[in-house]
């Protein structure tokens, strides 16, 4: 298991099939979704599906969404990171996305924040990028908030999927 990144209360790690259970508590809530097309998954093994989706990712890019893990409890809150995005979106190819979700119960407790900004000094410290990106369904507040306290720039709006979301930016300094 290799860890990538350490907060104060954090470890980013890579995502494992073990964390299937945690996946899936997560994808199988409406109000996770609620942003992201309201389509909660059903069954565990779209849980297991998206963890081996991401692990590729790691074999082929180098990078992938991580586990975020409470050192305190040793849960499973969600996951967070950065992912080579090699679609076009928003007229972008090629681009490094900053995400992150997490369970419900997590929620309130700035874990989004901690993950997003390890997340950022991650890109920029040790993959030496020189922009990272994220978008946001524009009716998410929280979301949008999170970016911008850790220093990302709206951009613009645009259509992804027939939905309006914001586009964000943060250059190296």
């Amino acid at each position: 298991m290799q860890i990538f990144v350490e907060t104060e209360r954090l470890l980013l790690r890579e995502l494992l099939p073990s964390d299937d259970r945690g996946m899936f508590e997560l994808d199988s809530a409406f109000e996770v979704h609620r942003y992201l097309g309201n389509k909660p998954i059903k069954r565990i093994e779209e849980s297991r599906n998206a963890i081996e989706f991401i692990r590729q990712q790691y074999l082929e890019n180098g990078i992938g969404r991580w586990a975020v893990i409470e050192k305190e409890t040793n849960c499973f809150v969600g996951w967070a990171g950065l992912k080579y995005v090699k679609e076009t979106t928003n007229c972008h190819t090629n681009f490094y996305d900053l995400g992150y979700r997490f369970i419900k119960r997590f929620w309130g407790n700035g874990y989004a924040t901690e993950a997003a900004e390890a997340s950022i000094d991650f890109g920029f410290e040790q993959l030496k990028l020189k922009d990272i990106y994220a978008m946001v369904d524009v009716n998410n507040g929280a979301s949008r908030r999170v970016l911008e306290k850790v220093g990302l720039t709206f951009i613009e709006t645009f259509d992804l999927n027939g939905n309006a979301h914001n586009w964000f930016r943060i250059s190296r300094a």
